[in-house]
């Protein structure tokens, strides 16, 4: 089996060909993302192409695809909103995930994401580092008592619900599909106006659907208690960023911390630091003294890495020799 790689960085090369030595697939990496135009890179000889979160798999790309006698498309992570599932089955292209890599890589990114703003670690680096030892400006608060509200409860937002939890948080969550293990744990399941209403700290862990498209809005941030604490480690498209701008400005939030940004594709997975940033939104964010912006790191481990390649070239693996996965929601 050939696979040819979109989107691919140093690291994805380095794990991908390691892991490879179990699979002796042919592995072809292009550092560009995949669209209408790039598919053109794609020789007929590939039988498979490797996407990530931002490359873009809509029914145009698929129909080349199917043209080039691409058999699968292989998805190294958990969400799938850019893949045109509906035009791949019409082509008979079998689709696949990494449904749960590590949950606690991003669940313990969404922490630190937490403590760094709600105790100002970014500030106070940079200013010790000026010899500037004043603690004026970085009063913090104890997280402990805090109530938490998680939006979704699938493999991240359990283990970050159960973190807050050891922490001595009310944790209030909210997902379809409640979890009964958390429930027997002590995590309480609500609406999402209770928790927009009563949460001192809201942590987003949902899959991007049309039914959570920026389900932070401002009506949502209306309902918010005045300075609460907003993280984002899931999709970027879950926040509503000019609304989100306005909230900080009337001080209804108090600290945003995101590792996704609803335009990212743009800008996430590239060196910038010698251009002037054209995206007026996130500029303006980056200069809040009370946000973090990490750049869609929060999986970025050693051991979430080695499973997103090992689980991804196993997936191809069976679907080579079965056409289906067994044992795990991979198959799309």
């Amino acid at each position: 089996m050939k696979i040819a790689f979109f989107s691919s960085q140093p690291y994805d090369i380095t794990f991908f060909n390691k892991c490879n030595k179990d699979f002796n697939f042919e592995l072809e990496y292009f550092d560009i993302g995949l669209d209408d135009q790039t598919v053109n890179l794609i020789t007929e000889d590939v039988d498979t192409v490797c996407v990530f979160v931002n490359d873009k798999v809509d029914a145009a790309v698929i129909e080349k695809l199917s043209e080039k006698k691409v058999k699968y498309i292989a998805l190294r992570c958990a969400g799938f909103n850019n893949v045109d599932l509906e035009t791949a089955h019409k082509f008979g292209i079998k689709v696949c995930r990494v449904p749960a890599y590590s949950p606690e890589a991003v669940a313990e990114h969404t922490l630190a994401m937490l403590f760094t703003l709600n105790r100002k670690i970014h500030k106070a680096y940079n200013r010790v580092r000026e010899q500037n030892f004043s603690l004026n400006g970085l009063l913090g608060t104890n997280i402990y008592k805090k109530t938490v509200g998680v939006i979704g409860t699938g493999n991240i937002g359990a283990v970050f619900c159960r973190m807050m939890k050891a922490l001595g948080t009310e944790v209030l969550a909210y997902d379809l599909y409640p979890n009964d293990k958390l429930k027997a744990e002590g995590i309480r399941y609500v609406e999402l106006d209770e928790i927009f209403a009563k949460s001192d700290i809201i942590s987003l862990h949902c899959p991007l659907t049309p039914e959570t498209m920026h389900v932070i809005n401002p009506e949502s941030i209306e309902k918010m208690k005045e300075g609460v604490i907003l993280i984002n480690t899931s999709r970027g498209k879950l926040i509503d960023t000019r609304a989100t701008i306005q909230g900080l400005r009337a001080k209804k939030i108090g600290a945003l911390g995101i590792d996704v940004y609803e335009q990212e594709e743009n800008v996430f997975f590239r060196d910038l630091s010698g251009t002037i940033l054209e995206d007026e939104r996130l500029q303006l964010l980056t200069s809040f003294p009370n946000v973090l912006v990490t750049a869609h790191q929060a999986f970025f481990t050693d051991e979430a890495l080695t499973q997103i390649a090992y689980v991804t070239l196993d997936n191809l693996k069976q679907l080579q020799a079965t056409n289906k996965i067994e044992g795990r929601n991979a198959e799309l």
